[in-house]
């Protein structure tokens, strides 16, 4: 092929490449907070684990045609934390840890992408399953030095002017004594305030000129304003990630703009790694992959006009698959039926209602129908014993009437420790690692995310895409 024969080729197929990039409408950001290439794996094997094979199950975010890896350090640190992490996400630059928006000299502001689509005629969205000032939505639209600044982030949230945003609530709402709550101040920023789940969204929702989606007020009380139930512990009546994504969908396209921006994070993927619990991780990585689901429903009817990128800001607890014996128990995990803190929740308020009933029968007889522990899942004579021996703390409090709940609590950490012994699961920490995390994505354009990268291309390949100007 002569020179000038493969340039006319080249230009052609950057015309085609382009072409087919400006017409991305709908752009879907997924943010899985703590999910490395681990947390998939293992949610693959439990998955395979339940039809008796051994290998994996695929789920839907790791079928998806374009698959890479994730560097997650920090401007300052080795092993990010999610504010640094969510901002190199959010903005396609690093900062220091702690830091939300901003540059490594804690003053500079750097807009996120989600501006840089609001700027271009589109929509915007921002949701997670924790608060809505938490560090990584807050990266899509704060500017604060410091991530614990909840009152500032909640304020740049309602400066910001997006469409929608959804999750738990603000953490900590009303923390400035004698100003008007952040719920007050969304309001007066024309923003409605939903709290009666995706019923009322489906009522009321479409009406609002610009919509906050929240979790009701009961939870937010029982859970301090700070996340929605795992999904393990969810009712009928509790707001999900799946409903989430399906009203901010649903939502935006009702703005009629120029497409849109849809940042979903789930964000107890982090919550369940930092406790180190095990069968809660699986449920949340699969409930996170339903909210992915109802996103692909959408690409599917429109597979010209979108894209979809999933990663994470980080992995959290060191997980990995194997104790030392080669062989793996991820089946097991399906007994676990509540995740550790609302089992210690339970036994609390058990013992609360009638301490003359809480006897060493009934918490064993909880352990094992909650947890399976001693029940359907078999345990050795030293597991059984730490376990008897955490019981009679128990007992022993509740004689001495004293920090009863700590010796509960104290029962429901090792049976935890247990539940990945016995599945042959083990924890580096309870806190981050420099592991990397998965990248997948489907979509127009979507293949230059391929192979190994670093997190802060993510976002300026996305705009690029769908045709946003990336601004600082």
């Amino acid at each position: 092929m002569t020179k000038r024969l493969f340039s006319i080729v080249a230009t052609l197929f950057v015309a085609i490449a382009l072409t087919a990039q400006s017409q991305v409408k709908y752009v879907f950001y997924f943010i899985g907070d703590g999910m490395g290439v681990n947390q998939i794996n293992v949610t693959e094997t439990y998955l395979a684990a339940l039809k008796g094979k051994i290998g994996f199950e695929p789920i839907l975010m790791s079928s998806l045609p374009v698959v890479g890896m994730v560097n997650t350090y920090s401007a300052t640190n080795g092993v990010t934390d999610s504010a640094a992490g969510g901002t190199a996400l959010a903005t396609g630059k690093k900062t220091k840890n702690g830091a939300i928006g901003v540059l490594e000299d804690l003053e500079t502001p750097c807009n996120s992408i989600a501006v840089w689509a609001q700027k271009a005629g589109a929509a915007v969205g921002v949701a997670t399953n924790v608060a809505i000032t938490h560090a990584t939505p807050a990266s899509f639209y704060g500017h604060q030095r410091d991530r614990n600044m909840y009152w500032e982030l909640g304020q740049d949230l309602c400066k910001s002017g997006f469409d929608f945003f959804a999750g738990c609530d603000f953490h900590k709402p009303n923390t400035k004594e004698g100003q008007p709550s952040l719920r007050e101040q969304a309001r007066a920023a024309g923003y409605t305030i939903l709290t009666g789940g995706y019923k009322e969204y489906q009522k009321k929702g479409r009406k609002a000129d610009k919509l906050i989606m929240l979790q009701s007020d009961y939870q937010n009380e029982k859970l301090n304003s700070d996340h929605i139930p795992y999904a393990l512990d969810q009712d009928k009546n509790d707001l999900t990630l799946e409903q989430i994504t399906r009203a901010g969908i649903n939502y935006l396209m009702s703005k009629q703009k120029n497409g849109f921006f849809f940042q979903i994070e789930g964000g107890m993927i982090d919550y369940a790694c930092h406790r180190n619990d095990i069968g809660n991780v699986v449920s949340e990585v699969l409930d996170f992959d339903k909210a992915i689901r109802v996103a692909y429903e959408f690409y599917e009817q429109h597979p010209d006009e979108t894209i979809i990128v999933i990663s994470a800001d980080h992995e959290t607890g060191g997980l990995v698959m194997g104790r030392g014996p080669y062989e793996l128990h991820t089946d097991l995990l399906k007994y676990q039926t509540r995740s550790i803190d609302e089992t210690k929740w339970m036994l609390h308020q058990l013992y609360k209602k009638a301490p003359a009933k809480f006897t060493p029968e009934l918490i064993d007889k909880q352990v094992k129908t909650i947890l399976g522990l001693g029940g359907a899942i078999e345990i050795d004579k030293k597991q059984r014993e730490r376990i008897d021996n955490r019981i009679g703390d128990i007992e022993k409090a509740i004689k001495e009437g004293d920090k009863v709940n700590d010796r509960i609590n104290d029962l429901c950490e090792t049976c935890k420790k247990i539940l990945s012994e016995v599945a042959l699961i083990s924890w580096a920490s309870g806190g981050h690692s420099n592991g990397y995390v998965p990248v997948y994505a489907v979509g127009p354009g979507t293949e230059v995310l391929q192979g190994r990268i670093d997190n802060i291309e993510i976002a300026p390949a996305m705009a690029r895409i769908a045709g946003y100007q990336i601004e600082d």
